[in-house]
């Protein structure tokens, strides 16, 4: 590793052992970096002086509810103010933990430019986490510094009772003592960037828990640009004149690179928005004219119903990442736009998307390959590839890879070098993934090894079902039985005649053993902040 520029380094104390590590590949030209690079000044700085600077980099609601924007050198002035403010009034040495506490908005975003370029390290969390679960992450990383929208103050001021570490905190788009507004007065337009080195930690992000067991990542400056030079260049294929916009948020690595990083390093801009709906999602891309949406599967299955409502002629490109992609929902959406969803494997693991396809390269079913920059292959339980078209454990490696914060589970994250992520795939000759399950949601029935989502898949192409999960049940007789948790559509009814209707419908598409022998109707499934599935919670209320 190269000199750090941390005075604080708790970060390089407590990443894993060297031996750890994942192998690390930099065998496309894109992510070969110098040995001293700030992701800030990558981001933003070059693209403000490289004739970008009086283009929109963030678009926004103006106070009346119009589209309004910053430009590039309206953000890098804020952004520069803000680090001024960790330097010099909050004292912050390099290397210090900021806790970021946001919604999508300008401030949240050139608070964390600001935190880069000032050579700290961000510590985004979930606008939707209670004192609780922010005094696990507080501890765990040794946070003393915050930064929070003043509309998600409350359980910050819960916790801050409760970790006597946490000294300095700051709100923000709220103005008054103790606000980041009130130091800005007399703050210069210039910030010298703290030079840190390509891999110092720059943010350490905490996964969205569909296990119950969020664990931090830490991730170095080069990680945060090498997901905006692999995924976007080589199979997104954006450009400066794309706007994005999508409903994941800042503090979850999905949406740290589809709604601030990829854009601004491609020059181009984003929308964002604090809180969307599905159709207040489709009402803000025809109202921003975008052109590039991220969002989860189940935003893209609700929105498909209301499309004939909004005019998208701008929009170009349909990014799904966070949980698998039913290749139902990718035929709705399909049929309502004209669009292909470009479906994203990804992890927080691995920061960003290492499986995708291009709209021409599209095989029914599958996840993708492999895209340039990255190696993927199935592991048997020996650590051995498999043959084509067995089942076994995904495994990738590339220029990023998992580093557990002080977490022993990094073992079990690491093979051989390889970073199995916890998915149970197969993969065709082609090179082709396709997704059964997580490899702990493998349903063994009977003696035969089921898929969770593939009775998912089956069931959402049932048009009265807006909604599933399957997970497995303990049986006495079988092990393990399916059951499917299903949200009906409007108009339909949860008896026992639907439900033998979708046991039907099921038998019909896949293999008959693989049917849901119980079918429980809810109003709601159990999700993530971030749209996940948490079948960890319907496998608790089945058992």
């Amino acid at each position: 590793m190269t000199t750090t520029a941390h005075v604080d380094t708790f970060a390089r104390d407590n990443l894993p052992p060297r031996e750890w590590w994942p192998e690390l590949n930099f065998n496309v030209p894109e992510v070969r970096y110098p040995e001293r690079m700030n992701c800030a000044v990558e981001l933003l700085d070059r693209q403000a002086a490289s004739g970008h600077g009086d283009r929109p980099a963030i678009w926004a609601p103006g106070p009346d509810g119009q589209p309004m924007f910053a430009t590039y050198r309206q953000l890098l002035v804020r952004a520069n103010q803000i680090a001024q403010v960790l330097r010099d009034d909050l004292r912050l040495p390099t290397g210090t933990r900021v806790l970021l506490r946001g919604p999508n908005n300008p401030m949240m975003a050139a608070c964390w430019y600001a935190v880069m370029k000032a050579g700290c390290i961000a510590v985004a969390t979930m606008p939707l986490l209670r004192a609780r679960e922010l005094k696990v992450i507080i501890e765990k990383t040794q946070v003393t510094a915050a930064l929070c929208d003043v509309n998600l103050r409350e359980e910050l001021d819960i916790v801050r009772g409760q970790c006597p570490a946490l000294t300095r905190t700051l709100t923000f788009n709220g103005g008054g003592v103790g606000s980041v507004e009130a130091l800005l007065a007399g703050k210069s337009t210039g910030f010298e960037n703290v030079d840190t080195a390509t891999d110092d930690v720059a943010l350490i992000a905490f996964t969205s828990g569909t296990t119950g067991q969020p664990k931090g990542t830490m991730h170095f400056h080069r990680d945060v640009v090498a997901m905006c030079d692999l995924f976007p260049r080589s199979t997104l294929k954006c450009t400066s004149h794309d706007i994005f916009c999508g409903t994941p948020p800042l503090a979850f690595t999905f949406g740290l690179g589809g709604m601030l990083c990829f854009p601004h390093r491609h020059g181009a801009s984003t929308v964002l928005m604090e809180k969307l709906s599905p159709d207040l999602l489709l009402k803000t891309i025809q109202d921003y004219r975008a052109t590039i949406v991220f969002t989860a599967p189940t935003f893209f299955r609700m929105m498909s119903g209301l499309v004939n409502q909004h005019d998208l002629r701008t929009l170009r490109k349909s990014v799904s990442a966070g949980e698998a992609l039913p290749d139902a929902t990718r035929q709705l959406w399909k049929q309502a736009t004209g669009i292909e969803i470009l479906d994203g494997l990804g992890s927080t693991e691995m920061i960003h998307i290492f499986i995708s396809h291009s709209e021409a390269s599209v095989r029914r079913g599958a996840s993708g390959h492999a895209i340039p920059g990255y190696q993927a292959t199935v592991l048997d339980e020996q650590g051995n590839p498999c043959a084509p078209g067995t089942v076994g454990r995904l495994a990738v490696k590339g220029p990023t890879g998992c580093r557990y914060l002080a977490d022993d589970r990094q073992r079990q994250y690491v093979v051989n070098g390889w970073n199995v992520t916890g998915d149970a795939y197969l993969m065709d000759a082609d090179g082709y993934f396709f997704y059964q399950a997580r490899t702990d949601d493998m349903i063994i029935s009977a003696g035969y090894n089921i898929g969770g989502p593939e009775v998912e898949a089956a069931l959402l192409e049932h048009p009265a079902v807006a909604e599933c999960g399957v997970v497995g049940k303990p049986d006495q007789a079988r092990g393990m039985i399916v059951k499917a948790f299903v949200v009906l559509k409007s108009g339909f009814q949860g008896d026992a005649a639907m439900a033998e209707t979708l046991q039907s419908h099921v038998k019909k598409i896949i293999a008959p053993y693989k049917y849901p022998r119980e079918v429980e109707f809810v109003a709601s499934l159990p999700r993530t902040e971030t749209g996940k599935l948490q079948r960890f919670k319907l496998r608790e209320r089945a058992s």
